[in-house]
């Protein structure tokens, strides 16, 4: 390098690493000395620093806007910071209005999701759309709703409508995909019936047990009679039935409320179902929506399995299945807080799974079952509730020649619930569930189901803050109160797995009521005699 530029280059640095120098190992009295820091309590501030800036709660609002269409359909959104959104449809459907149907039909409907349409060859060509925009898309069906779901850049928003539109109102439900969906719902059978956890099997037994033929007591899954049954005609009838505006929610997080509410005018309103289209696609017999109201009946369903076959090498053990159900609430009850306290008070889960913070170590299921019988091999509550009734359960499972033990157990468990209960014990119960309730509105998708599934209740979305409010305000009376309202009704049993130890229903029934009341009824529960 010539000598000029090196003289040059050394003119030009020198000042500023001198000056760099000064600035960060400065010694003016205005900075604290090492020793003030390290005597200054953690309670004080450090002397001779700047007073830090905090950030102050933001004061703008982001509500659910609601707008209702001329055509009944109901559109509600909700800003949220980001550049994705997840918009979707919500539809007042599901198992418990298939009752003039060949049970399964919204099981099919959710394997045949995203498929073909007037303007998507096939579900490929709705992939190819939904990567352009950086998307996926999902379907589920459950007893009370289905739901269409996307989540994707929300710049591509018109896209995303237009797609769902398509999905919901215009399938084409083509011959060879239905036979696909069969093959597909066959094998799923199969798996469910093949998987060490049985939960999923217990909760259609449980809910066919309480609900006796009727409403949310018709399977979920598809019956494996009624597979090759369901066709096209039958699936076109009960979609135009069933997705009508009246009966829908479409639903969007992170996006602007005009524009989806005129995109939703576009594609829901003023593009035609495929069904009025194609009037032939339809039977021509009415099979009106079944508006009944849900009637919990109470009952047994058991069903005797080998279970010590399934999974070979995996480390479950061949396990007795246990499902204790009484009729809780609806989601619009004024109990229902209540009804979700108790259920995180209960909690539950595995004896082998791991702890942790929130994890739910202190519930009763773990404190007084889990903990105390090392032979239960899991506990667990569960709180259903749905539109006009709900099931709060508990599931318990451990070897076969300890069920009657198990039984005893968890009615023990049930009867103490209206028993006294630790402060702390409720305090900590209320502050799970908020933390749950708020934890799991910070995802998206959960946020999009939350507002979708109020809508389409009451028409309208209450927030965070207004749960939070009435989960603080549940007392232990109210606890209590729920729990007696719960016991005046008729037990709900679901057993799976070799039962040869399981008490008939009517002794199940009369223990309950022997713990709840402290009194011998004429009949004891055979598994309480000394």
């Amino acid at each position: 390098m010539p000598k000029s530029i090196k003289k040059l280059m050394k003119c030009t640095l020198r000042p500023s690493i001198q000056h760099t120098g000064r600035r960060l190992f400065c010694t003016s009295t205005e900075f604290p000395s090492a020793e003030q820091i390290n005597k200054t309590p953690l309670s004080e501030p450090v002397p001779n620093l700047p007073r830090p800036i905090y950030a102050v709660p933001s004061s703008s609002r982001h509500d659910t806007e609601v707008t209702t269409l001329e055509n009944g359909l109901r559109v509600a959104s909700e800003k949220k910071f980001g550049q994705f959104c997840t918009v979707g449809v919500v539809i007042d459907s599901g198992s418990r209005y298939e009752a003039p149907y060949p049970s399964g039909i919204s099981h099919f409907l959710e394997k045949l999701a995203f498929g073909s349409t007037k303007e998507f060859r096939d579900k490929d060509a709705v992939q190819q759309e939904l990567e352009r925009q950086s998307g996926i898309c999902d379907c589920q069906s459950s007893r009370d709703t289905m739901i269409y779901a996307t989540s994707a850049d929300s710049r591509g928003l018109g896209s995303v409508v237009r797609l769902l539109g398509d999905a919901v109102l215009r399938p084409s439900l083509r011959e060879e995909e239905v036979e696909n969906a069969r093959q597909t719902i066959e094998y799923e059978l199969e798996d469910v019936s093949m998987k060490p956890d049985q939960e999923q099997l217990l909760m259609e037994m449980i809910h066919a047990a309480g609900y006796s033929d009727n409403t949310l007591g018709l399977p979920k899954l598809c019956p494996k009679e009624n597979i090759p049954t369901i066709g096209r005609e039958v699936l076109f009838t009960y979609l135009s039935h069933h997705h009508t505006p009246e009966r829908m929610v479409v639903a969007g997080v992170g996006v602007e409320h005009h524009a989806l509410v005129e995109e939703v005018q576009k594609y829901f309103v003023e593009k035609p179902p495929i069904w009025k289209e194609n009037p032939e696609l339809v039977l021509d017999k009415g099979l009106e929506p079944d508006l009944s109201l849900a009637q919990y009946t109470g009952g047994i369903i058991k069903s005797t399995k080998d279970l010590s076959n399934i999974c070979p090498g995996s480390p479950v053990p061949d396990l007795a299945h246990f499902v204790l159900g009484l009729e809780s609430c609806s989601h619009q009850d004024p109990d229902f807080i209540a009804f979700c306290v108790l259920n995180m008070i209960m909690g539950g889960g595995g004896s082998f799974s791991a702890g942790g913070p929130g994890k739910g170590m202190y519930t009763r299921l773990y404190t007084n079952v889990l903990n105390r019988y090392h032979w239960m091999y899991s506990a667990t509550a569960y709180n259903h509730a749905y539109g006009d009734s709900g099931l709060f359960c508990i599931h318990a499972s451990a070897d076969p020649g300890q069920l009657g033990e198990v039984v005893n157990v968890i009615v023990r468990e049930f009867a103490a619930m209206a028993g006294r209960m630790a402060h702390m014990e409720l305090n900590r119960a209320k502050t799970q569930l908020q933390s749950m309730l708020l934890m799991n509105l910070e995802a998206r998708p959960v946020m999009f189901e939350d507002i979708g599934r109020q809508v389409l209740a009451s028409g309208q979305r209450r927030n965070a803050d207004y749960y939070i409010t009435e989960i603080s305000k549940i007392q232990e009376e109210d606890i209590h109160r729920v729990v007696q309202r719960m016991l005046r009704g008729r037990a709900t049993v679901a057993a799976l797995g070799d039962l040869h130890c399981l008490p008939p229903l009517e002794d199940i029934e009369n223990g309950l009521l022997h713990q709840y009341k402290g009194s011998s009824p004429s009949r004891r529960f055979s598994i309480f005699r000394q």
